[in-house]
């Protein structure tokens, strides 16, 4: 197998909640993955009830889009019989059964397939797969495809994918965050010494002492305590390899994953559409892809970020690919919903997510790529009440907007700080 083949890749996109599979099915995913109430690792993340599963599922396969679920926590001896039954009920949820599982845990992937013998299973990220022989071991195990660890150059993504079968598929995260991974299997050692912790030499920077020191009150050391927000001296910059499409396409890599599941409506749909456009543009014409650059730039850093970064595909990643002084995002939009329906009289039904107003300019964000700047001039309850700001989140409003919106369009505003 060559890896310098030209198949387009598919392109998996993550949601959070029925509402955000919606907009990534919409704005361009190939494959959406989810969440259920249990054995994913983004137990804060709103993830799916089995009534939203069954709906957002026939959703997607309505518009010939696949969904995975994730099952891709490393097990303790009592979440083996609690798999069992949450792989049995997602198996006997036909018609609308999931495409894929993506698990990580052995235990857990034979559980799966003892349960459900014919189900489609992507190997996590999480099993830290590094090498052509660990592709090999779960593909003689019966996976599908393998998602590869975030440590991994394009090189060494080529060289796997000469040695595996060809039917055999590569996954690898192309957008998002960097994180410091579970248990083992963690790139600080790479990142602070060039001691790769998952070849044996790990300098254990996760067993150091670590305080924060502020400018103005030298020698005053205040210790570090971890939230569910991280903490800066572990802030990676996001990954980012739009600009590098030709690259992985190359590599032979069959997936690319985006990162962000427990992102809003707005990053999903900023994301996929980017992400979309330049994949079909360059399978178009490698020309079109190039002269397109710049609005691929342009538009990817109108979601949240944390600046971007190449991650380990070109290389070991060196101290620019750290942010030392902030743990924010970068935001330059705001959300405010998206288009649920539009009435006979042109006016846009929506679930107010953050306050705007009567006069307020704001953007209709179009699925193939249109970006539509409009005027609020009316909005009313949905009791007929018609009032001049929105204030209270959720609030179900219609709006009348200077130009009419289509289904599924989505709504947001220039932050005031980027203004």
């Amino acid at each position: 197998m060559s890896s310098a083949r030209r198949t387009k890749p598919e392109l998996l996109i993550p949601a959070s909640s029925l509402e955000v599979l919606k907009t990534a099915v919409i704005f361009g995913a190939d494959a959406v993955y989810i969440g259920g109430e249990a054995f994913g690792l983004r137990a804060k993340a709103k993830n799916f009830s089995m009534e939203d599963m069954a709906e957002g599922i026939a959703f997607a396969h309505e518009r010939g889009v696949k969904v995975y679920v994730t099952a891709n926590i490393l097990a303790h001896n009592e979440d083996l019989e609690g798999a069992r039954a949450y792989f049995e009920e997602l198996r006997d949820m036909k018609p609308q059964t999931p495409d894929a599982l993506i698990i990580s845990d052995p235990g857990m992937f034979a559980i799966a397939k003892e349960v459900w013998p014919e189900v489609e299973i992507h190997v996590s990220t999480q099993a830290n797969n590094t090498n052509y022989g660990t592709y090999l071991f779960w593909w003689k195990q019966g996976a599908k495809r393998v998602v590869s660890a975030r440590e991994l150059s394009l090189q060494e993504i080529r060289d796997i994918r000469d040695r595996i079968p060809d039917e055999m598929e590569i996954e690898s995260f192309v957008h998002g965050a960097m994180c410091i991974s579970y248990s083992g299997r963690c790139l600080l050692s790479n990142y602070f010494t060039g001691r790769d912790a998952n070849q044996g030499a790990c300098t254990h920077p996760c067993r150091w002492k670590y305080a924060v020191v502020e400018e103005t009150r030298p020698g005053e050391y205040m210790p570090v305590y971890e939230n569910e927000r991280g903490t800066y001296i572990f802030n990676s910059k996001d990954l980012c390899m739009i600009e590098y499409i030709p690259q992985l396409v190359e590599a032979g890599i069959d997936s690319l994953k985006i990162e962000g599941r427990m992102k809003t409506a707005l990053y999903v749909a900023t994301v996929a559409r980017t992400y979309r456009k330049a994949v079909d543009d360059f399978f178009e014409a490698p020309e079109k892809y190039q002269q397109n650059m710049d609005w691929y730039r342009s538009e990817i850093s109108k979601c949240t970020y944390r600046q971007f970064t190449t991650g380990f595909y070109f290389g070991k990643p060196d101290e620019n690919t750290q942010i030392y002084d902030s743990n924010t995002y970068v935001n330059e939009y705001i959300y405010l919903g998206i288009v649920e329906d539009v009435n006979e009289q042109g006016l846009a039904r929506i679930e107010q997510r953050n306050k705007f107003c009567v006069g307020d300019t704001i953007e209709i964000m179009k699925p193939d790529g249109t970006n539509v700047s409009v005027r609020v001039e009316a909005m009313c309850t949905e009791e007929g009440e018609h009032v001049d700001s929105a204030p209270h989140p959720k609030q179900v409003l219609w709006l009348h907007l200077s130009q009419t919106p289509a289904q599924y369009d989505l709504l947001r505003i220039r932050s005031e700080k980027d203004t």
